[in-house]
């Protein structure tokens, strides 16, 4: 019995495959499939709806209902029975359509005559691409034989509508794909603009062949390839540590989806049922990713990234479509991937003109990483992987988070008009360089960089940057398979400071957790991480990882003052044990005989609410801290910053914070200890002159924005300004951007 209905499947894909393979029009096409897939299924009707836009499905084809309403029904995404399917990407099978919850009756289809319905969706690897629908008069549900019948013939259906099977229908309802202008909205990762041509991270495989005549040879073809899929898993793991230690269950349960019998044999059924290796590899992962996108557990969601990852693996093995595809990479090219780890993106480096990420985060590593190669990064820029294919046109904004894929000529005039007054700006602040960012009263103030790359550092001349106010440490634990050892770290600072030829650099200590997730260590699948295990927390509970950073920091310092900076420190106590840490290992160095740091100067980041109000003391043991005020905005807020919902929602010019910065400064002042401001503000004019107004007198920022901000600096009186921001607060005013900005523009 199961034979016969696996040669009936395997019958009606090769009549899809013939009718797909005839000449004709698209729309002709689609009329002979509902034809075919009604007789094979024995059922009344069979209808076809495909995405007319990313809200809206359209009847574009029907056996059984009324002709008239082909290209006239459309139904929003979520709306009746076939927009819920199309939302949910799952199933729909009723005996009584009408008594479902959210049906919709549809009288010009003339539907009200078949209670029986079973609608499957048209997908591809997360690409909703439309829903296929069976009814019938006799009130029946469908069994899974049906079921599992009519989502192998959706497949196909997908695998043809991305090679373009049914272009040309008469209301062009699937418009050409990978042809027409798309603009599509993200988040900023980091700022400016860039034009050029799409290179995609993981080039999308193209399956030509979704239906097979042979299964007995697709089962070997996939039997091979997935036996090359996990020798090349097992080898890959144990020539890493990944497997060892923290990492060891991580990495195990990625060994184990690759080694699953469940998975291979859902693969096999779908041979059995008619269709290639390659179209069965995929219409599990799409399945797969419907259950799991919708799973309530969020270490489950997260297995979604081993499954696409080990699935599209097996796919380039069986199509030969490896990541080396030899297409060249174009000219100005712009990096599309889903997400990517900050050591691929390091092994692209300067050639990229930007990136664009589906994924990512504004704290991510590829956004650090882009910062320091100061190319701009848009993140959550939904459905780009379906969108674009290597080499389309392409113009980022990281500015507005907003990416034109195969822009319309009006489109990319406007844009090329605003890199190019970009530019002006960048080639005037470019004589500022050499002069100090003093204003009109005389008052200076300090202007530095971060940095976290070695690949920085030759903007801290060709900036102006008076030295590194930030260097980051994580991100030579974060690029690596294995924790660095201490003579690589010393040599690596070593560098660091000859190449900033006696300017200071603040190292960082290592800053992991929340969004920063060394590769060997284990995740702590925390609720809020943000406000985890993090950083100094860390740090202290690790000791034997602070231990040997210091040792490097101290070593690499010989003969030069160093300057340390604990991150995330939210009580007065947690200084004090890593300042005694720290203390330690000097003692050690000397006992040891090394050469010592000319000095050493010890800071905090002033990253919560909390130390802002410490005792008094705290701030005399200092001898600099640096606001960190992406971190500061968001627990003052309560608004996480990698939720694009709230993020924007709080202005860092709003009166409350800024009364919070001015008792910080304040403080820091009656204590006598240097306090500067580091972060995203910081690079931003309005909010830097603001800050400098306040009292800080040092500003660290990315080595683009020094000169636009030095430029402001030197056209303004601080004092001035502090007056106007003062008369806001007296009168009440909770948002003081209009009156600054209205004071800088009449000034």
């Amino acid at each position: 019995m199961a034979e016969r209905k696996e040669s009936e499947s395997r019958r009606l894909l090769l009549r899809l495959r013939e009718t797909l393979a005839a000449p004709g029009s698209g729309q002709h096409r689609l009329d002979q499939i509902t034809h075919h897939i009604a007789d094979s299924m024995g059922t009344q009707v069979c209808s076809i709806y495909l995405f007319r836009d990313p809200d809206t499905l359209e009847l574009c084809a029907t056996e059984g209902l009324k002709p008239e309403s082909v290209h006239k029904t459309r139904l929003r995404l979520g709306e009746g029975l076939v927009g819920r399917v199309a939302r949910t990407g799952r199933y729909v099978n009723t005996a009584n359509a009408p008594g479902e919850p959210g049906f919709r009756y549809m009288p010009e289809t003339g539907e009200e005559v078949y209670p029986s319905f079973l609608g499957v969706p048209i997908q591809r690897v997360g690409e909703k691409l439309g829903v296929l629908v069976v009814q019938s008069r006799e009130a029946r549900q469908f069994s899974e034989d049906e079921i599992y019948g009519l989502e192998v013939v959706a497949m196909v259906l997908a695998e043809m509508a991305e090679l373009g099977a049914f272009l040309g229908s008469q209301s062009d309802s699937m418009p050409p794909a990978h042809r027409f202008p798309v603009m599509l909205r993200g988040g900023t990762g980091q700022e400016g603009c860039a034009e050029g041509r799409v290179w995609l991270h993981e080039p999308r495989v193209v399956v030509t062949n979704p239906v097979a005549d042979d299964p007995l040879k697709e089962r070997a073809r996939l039997t091979e390839a997935v036996a090359m899929l996990r020798t090349k898993v097992d080898s890959m793991l144990a020539e890493t540590d990944m497997a060892k230690g923290d990492s060891a269950e991580v990495m195990e349960t990625y060994r184990m989806f690759a080694h699953s019998r469940s998975w291979l044999r859902r693969m096999e059924e779908s041979i059995d049922a008619g269709l290639s290796a390659e179209a069965a590899v995929e219409k599990e992962q799409s399945q797969a990713r419907s259950r799991l996108e919708s799973a309530a557990d969020p270490y489950l969601r997260d297995r979604l990234h081993d499954l696409d990852d080990l699935s599209n693996r097996l796919l380039r093995i069986l199509t030969g479509q490896g990541r080396d595809t030899g297409a060249e990479m174009p000219e100005n090219p712009i990096l599309v991937a889903r997400n990517i780890g900050p050591a691929e993106l390091l092994e692209y480096g300067r050639r990229l003109k930007g990136v664009v990420l589906e994924e990512g985060s504004v704290g991510s590593h590829a956004a650090i990483v882009a910062r320091a190669l100061a190319i701009p990064l848009v993140i959550h820029a939904e459905r780009i992987i379906a969108e674009a294919l290597n080499g389309d046109p392409i113009l980022v904004d990281g500015d507005m988070g907003t990416v034109h894929l195969r822009p319309e000529e009006s489109v990319a005039k406007a844009f090329r008009d605003k890199m190019a007054m970009q530019a002006e700006a960048q080639s005037r602040y470019a004589g500022l360089r050499d002069l100090p960012a003093t204003d009109l009263a005389g008052i200076t103030v300090q202007l530095y960089m971060n940095a976290g790359l070695m690949a920085d550092l030759p903007s801290l001349e060709s900036s102006g940057a008076e030295g590194v106010g930030l260097f980051r440490t994580e991100l030579q634990f974060l690029t690596r398979t294995r924790v660095p050892r201490r003579g690589e770290l010393a040599q690596l600072y070593a560098h660091v400071l000859d190449s900033a030829h006696g300017k200071p650099v603040m190292f960082r200590t290592l800053d992991i957790g929340s969004d920063k997730v060394l590769p060997y260590m284990k995740p702590q699948d925390e609720p809020n991480p943000a406000m985890g295990w993090r950083a100094i927390r860390v740090g202290l509970d690790k000791r034997g990882v602070l231990r040997m950073q210091l040792q490097a920091l101290i070593r690499a310092a010989v003969g030069r003052p160093l300057y340390v900076m604990f991150p995330f420190v939210t009580e007065m106590g947690e200084f004090e044990e890593a300042h005694r840490l720290l203390m330690e290992q000097i003692a050690r160095e000397q006992r040891l005989g090394h050469a010592m740091p000319t000095d050493v100067r010890v800071g905090a980041m002033l990253e919560t609410p909390s130390l802002a109000f410490a005792p008094k003391k705290f701030f005399q043991m200092c001898d600099f801290i640096s606001v960190g005020g992406n971190d500061l905005k968001q627990f003052f807020f309560a608004a996480d910053r990698e939720n694009e919902r709230v993020r924007r929602r709080y202005d860092t010019l709003n009166t409350s914070f800024i009364t919070l910065l001015d008792q910080i400064v304040q403080r820091c002042d009656e204590a006598r200890v240097p306090v500067s401001f580091c972060g995203e503000d910081a690079g931003r004019p309005i909010e830097a002159v603001t800050f400098a107004a306040l009292g800080f007198r040092r500003l660290s920022m990315r080595p683009a924005s020094v000169g636009p901000v030095k430029h402001l600096i030197r056209r303004v009186n601080l004092a001035d300004l502090r007056r106007v921001i003062d008369d806001a607060r007296d009168l009440g005013e909770t948002n003081l951007r209009r009156c600054i900005t209205e004071w800088l523009a009449r000034h």
